[in-house]
């Protein structure tokens, strides 16, 4: 093995759970969330000798956002059929596992761009200049976008809440 490729090695054994972790949020999909990961992960390998001396899981999530936006952007090529697949059983799950579940849900609801920034500014713990920076937007389009955004799950939270007491109330 290269140098390189042992430093890449350690790089991608380190940031994969985080890509993994980013991307399903992004996606809400586990098996889509892999796919991004791993494009992530080859897309920063072959840029590697250019990126490594920068700060390289930036570079790593900036081309997670981008393939994302990419696949989301093609046309979505579904084919209907007479048969439902197999839904897994679902139990009941602790208050935690509950609230996760309303999380994904809520971040759905968002667009990409809205769901990437706060995901970076919130998730990561990004500064907003840096989130700018890696999204290729301004940090006035950082800064309403979040806004936006964090407005959007607010209101999903009301929305939840007092769909729940009305729900207890009966």
């Amino acid at each position: 093995m290269r140098r390189g490729d042992e430093e890449f090695a350690e790089f991608a054994g380190a940031s994969f759970g985080g890509l993994l972790h980013t991307a399903y949020l992004l996606t809400g999909d586990r098996h889509a969330a892999e796919d991004a990961a791993q494009a992530a992960l080859a897309r920063t390998y072959a840029a590697w000798s250019r990126v490594r001396r920068d700060d390289a899981f930036a570079y790593a999530r900036r081309v997670l956002v981008n393939y994302v936006t990419d696949k989301w952007r093609r046309r979505l090529r579904e084919y209907p059929t007479d048969d439902v697949p197999e839904q897994p059983a679902h139990t009941d799950l602790a208050e935690e596992v509950a609230l996760r579940q309303w999380l994904i849900g809520a971040l759905g609801r968002l667009t990409l761009r809205e769901r990437a920034v706060i995901i970076m500014r919130y998730l990561f713990d990004l500064p907003e200049a840096v989130v700018a920076r890696d999204l290729g937007i301004t940090l006035g389009t950082v800064k309403s976008t979040s806004s936006r955004a964090l407005t959007k799950l607010r209101v999903a939270a009301d929305d939840d809440a007092r769909s729940a007491s009305l729900a207890g109330g009966e």
